[in-house]
């Protein structure tokens, strides 16, 4: 048999199993005692999704009854959960107004194919859908990406400036 491949048989085997509310795992058991072949659990979830049985993960039993004509559906999760849709109350507050830290440096806006390997690369735009990303293009500090006022604004403030790390020994302790 080819992968990906299944009988007729083999899907009618797997619709009747899913209308009995058997689990994906314990369907694949039963085809594959039945038929002799080898399917996985996940073989069994996509054949079903392809014959469209699948249903959501958060519904408890799979032996759902269907609706009636005329019947309004109201999913297992809106009956627990009837504000699921609603933002939380913290959401509904207005934002305290927030401080931008900003530097006072001109950027010069270099693509990125054209940054020179010493060039900042502090990025610029990119905000909105569309819009390319230029970067600071200023000479970096020795031991960083960023340019100077990028490089102090990059770091948390009142954190430990990082410098230039130091040469780092190593000594062998014993060898195997």
């Amino acid at each position: 048999m080819e992968p990906g491949h299944w009988p007729s048989e083999h899907s009618d085997a797997l619709r009747d199993y899913f209308r009995k509310g058997m689990s994906y795992a314990e369907i694949g058991r039963q085809i594959n005692a039945r038929f002799g072949t080898a399917y996985t659990r996940n073989a069994v979830i996509g054949r079903a999704k392809r014959l469209g049985l699948v249903i959501p993960e958060w519904i408890a039993s799979p032996s759902i009854a269907p609706y009636l004509p005329g019947e309004i559906p109201v999913s297992p999760r809106r009956a627990v959960l009837p504000n699921l849709n609603l933002p939380p109350k913290s959401a509904m507050k207005p934002a305290a107004p927030v401080k931008l830290r900003c530097v006072g440096v001109q950027p010069r806006l270099v693509k990125l194919v054209e940054l020179e390997p010493a060039d900042c690369r502090y990025p610029y735009g990119g905000d909105k859908e569309g819009e390319e990303i230029a970067f600071c293009g200023h000479p970096c500090e020795p031991g960083s990406s960023y340019c100077a006022p990028h490089a102090r604004l990059t770091r948390r403030s009142g954190a430990a400036s990082a410098g230039v790390p130091g040469p780092i020994v190593l000594r062998l302790v014993s060898a195997a």
